[in-house]
């Protein structure tokens, strides 16, 4: 799973940031949602961020877009999606055809999970965790629009798969992280998602946090 990352502003990822909060659209965020436009640092669930997704003309762009997709009925925001389950889910499944994007982060955080003796499963250790000899980690997610008090805008989720070898004694869950040249196809709203989430990256290296 995945409900914390961190974005540094002072290496690859500063441009990507201030795209997004140049955004014709992003002060009206921060004051529509109570959000500041940092983008940078540790994000958390209901945080905006700069996300990566088709513009109108289908090219690559950067937008502001907040985590979380609201549930009625519940308190938090989703902001996991299971890629096994996303294209089936009537929450995902809109967003898993038509809406793709990519969050662009220095690394994303997990607590080590481990079962005790008496069978209950405990939080350990925080982790950061990041693609092997890369300083930019491409978590792939979904979009859609949602709309408060009349104000439309974009949130994110971020797509969540098995855990590749490298990570699996620190939880079973990961997130889907794509090689930078996977970005445009997964983005493409004619692109294969399935197809494009089969060259995602596994050899990953953490430290503790």
């Amino acid at each position: 799973m995945c409900t914390r990352f961190y974005a540094d502003i002072d290496k690859e990822l500063k441009p990507i940031i201030t795209a997004a909060q140049q955004a014709k659209f992003a002060q009206q965020m921060m004051v529509e949602l109570a959000r500041p436009l940092s983008m940078c640092g540790e994000i958390r669930p209901t945080d905006i961020a700069a996300v990566i997704a088709p513009a109108k003309n289908g090219k690559r762009a950067v937008f502001p877009m907040q985590w979380g997709f609201t549930v009625k009925g519940l308190s938090s925001p989703i902001v996991n999606a299971r890629l096994e389950s996303a294209a089936d889910k009537p929450l995902f499944c809109d967003s898993w055809r038509n809406r793709r994007c990519v969050i662009p982060a220095s690394w994303y955080y997990e607590w080590q999970h481990f079962i005790t003796p008496d069978g209950k499963t405990k939080t350990g250790d925080k982790y950061a965790i990041q693609p092997r000899n890369s300083d930019v980690t491409w978590l792939a997610g979904l979009y859609r629009f949602e709309e408060t008090d009349g104000f439309r805008y974009p949130v994110f989720v971020v797509l969540t798969r098995a855990t590749a070898d490298a990570v699996k004694d620190i939880h079973d869950r990961m997130p889907l992280i794509l090689p930078e040249t996977s970005i445009d196809r997964w983005i493409s709203p004619d692109g294969d998602p399935e197809k494009t989430a089969s060259t995602a990256i596994t050899d990953l290296i953490a430290e503790k946090a």
